[in-house]
């Protein structure tokens, strides 16, 4: 039997109970779903999160019943629209099925135009939806905003709104989470004093690709500031991968 490399077993149980399980496949299932959430119950310990579509809520809700485990779900998703009362109606909706948790999509195409009214407007009906008890996490998708300015521009208006966590992708662009959009990311939440959460999704698929992202946050914010209430992974591949390390021999 293999063995692992010193400290990756380790590295693996510190990364499992920060990762937000995630599938947002076009021909999920509910059987699919189901399967993903019984896989999540480890002996190891469990993910932060599951992350669906909101049809798929109510499913994941049922086979978690008894598990600390939340329940994401996604609005405005992956194309960022623009409609503040579809926001507002698709979140209303993701809740009542049994979500707890809410990854909104940026208006970012708007953003880049100009517009910050209408990014304003979407955010801010999400988070009237969500309450005070519903996590929020605001996806600005960086690979489509790219400059540094603009990411930083679209976090701190973020923060400025009240959101939970700043999360860089949907996964569903050419372009998705990287170690630099992370650090501009992670040096806006430094800069408002560590309240908001921050969650690299999108591509990351390796134990070693995660760690990156871990050692980012830690340089900034502090070892004590990452745990699940500020720092997420969202992947489903890598899920596979910390199991497979847990599995062997520490």
């Amino acid at each position: 039997m293999s063995e692992n490399h010193p400290g990756q077993h380790a590295l693996a149980q510190r990364l499992l109970p920060l990762l937000d399980l995630t599938s947002l496949g076009e021909d999920d299932t509910p059987a699919q779903i189901e399967a993903l959430c019984a896989s999540a119950r480890t002996r190891w310990g469990s993910p932060a999160a599951i992350c669906v579509y909101p049809e798929h809520v109510s499913t994941v809700s049922r086979a978690l019943r008894g598990t600390a485990i939340a329940i994401a779900s996604v609005v405005n998703f992956p194309d960022g629209g623009e409609d503040s009362g579809r926001v507002s109606r698709e979140t209303r909706r993701a809740l009542a099925a049994g979500a707890n948790e809410i990854d909104l999509v940026f208006p970012y195409r708007a953003f880049l135009r100009g517009d910050e009214a209408v990014a304003e407007r979407v955010v801010a009906a999400c988070r009237d939806a969500c309450g005070e008890n519903v996590r929020l996490k605001l996806i600005l998708e960086t690979g489509v905003l790219v400059e540094a300015g603009a990411i930083r521009a679209a976090s701190r208006l973020g923060i400025a709104l009240g959101v939970d966590f700043l999360k860089t992708s949907t996964g569903k662009v050419p372009i998705n989470a990287t170690p630099e959009a992370a650090t501009v990311m992670l040096d806006a939440i430094a800069e408002a004093g560590g309240r908001c959460g921050f969650k690299a999704a999108g591509g990351i698929r390796r134990i070693d690709d995660a760690s990156g992202y871990l050692e980012i946050a830690r340089s900034r914010l502090g070892d004590d500031w990452i745990h699940p209430a500020h720092f997420r992974i969202g992947a489903s591949t890598l899920f596979t991968a910390l199991h497979d390390t847990l599995a062997l021999p520490a």
